[in-house]
């Protein structure tokens, strides 16, 4: 049975049920407002999401399409299609559709985000880079963004990666107020890696030593405080690192 009276509780029931795969209450969640508001384009992209949850793509597609005809701009059919691309693993398809969708709907944070990430999965690391370095230049203030961008440029490598990797790490520290502890490991890593690479070169990080030590006591302290049992763990984890501690 399904509530008739408040059509904002139906479809809020009808959502409900497709998270719990109750498909039958959702159908006639649906089949009520759909009687009451025969011409709503929300109750037809509800419909179409029905038929999403019972696995239906292709049925879904020509109805998130059909409402595309009506409204090029209707963000949350735009988002459905990339959710249904990646329901079937279809993730190149999934990065086309995001790509299409950011050139109209560029300041779409939630977007770019999503689209670094399918990048990540697929270990496209320079295209996830270009994504997060959007985040930064429109939302600078977030340090998530700064430390996913710091995490993607460590792991492409290189000196150059690695020099920016770390004054990305430093800034998510100084925007958390020295509490990102991804970010402390991030700095000791980075400076692990720089001086490893950049031995008999002219390559000179000035700065790193001195991060280091900031960064190495902030983590001590932090395993002192948080984890005593662990702080042997971490002391010969950084010596294997050729990590002064």
């Amino acid at each position: 049975m399904t509530p008739r009276k408040d059509p904002v509780l139906v479809l809020k029931v009808a959502v409900a049920a497709m998270d719990c795969h109750s498909l039958e209450v959702a159908k006639d969640c649906v089949n009520a407002l759909r009687k009451k508001f025969p011409e709503s384009k929300r109750v037809g992209r509800l419909k179409a999401m029905l038929l999403e949850s019972k696995g239906s793509w292709g049925e879904a597609e020509k109805a998130y399409s059909s409402l595309l005809e009506d409204n090029p701009f209707d963000q949350v059919v735009h988002k459905r299609r990339v959710a249904l691309a990646k329901a079937q693993g279809n993730l190149t398809g999934a990065i086309d559709l995001l790509n299409k969708y950011l050139e109209t709907f560029m300041a779409d944070h939630d977007a770019w985000r999503e689209l670094a990430e399918i990048y990540i999965s697929l270990q496209m690391y320079k295209q996830a880079a270009f994504c997060y370095e959007e985040l930064i230049l429109s939302q600078p203030m977030v340090p998530l963004y700064h430390l996913a961008y710091a995490d993607v440029l460590y792991t492409l490598g290189g000196i150059e990666n690695l020099l920016t990797a770390k004054k990305y790490y430093s800034s998510t520290i100084d925007l958390t107020g020295g509490k990102n502890t991804r970010a402390l490991f991030g700095i000791c890593l980075c400076t692990s890696a720089i001086a490893q690479l950049s031995k008999g070169r002219d390559k000179e990080d000035k700065d790193s030593p001195d991060l280091q030590s900031l960064a190495t006591a902030a983590l001590e302290k932090e395993y002192k405080q948080r984890a005593s049992d662990k702080l042997s763990v971490f002391t010969s984890g950084f010596k294997s690192l050729k990590v002064s501690s």
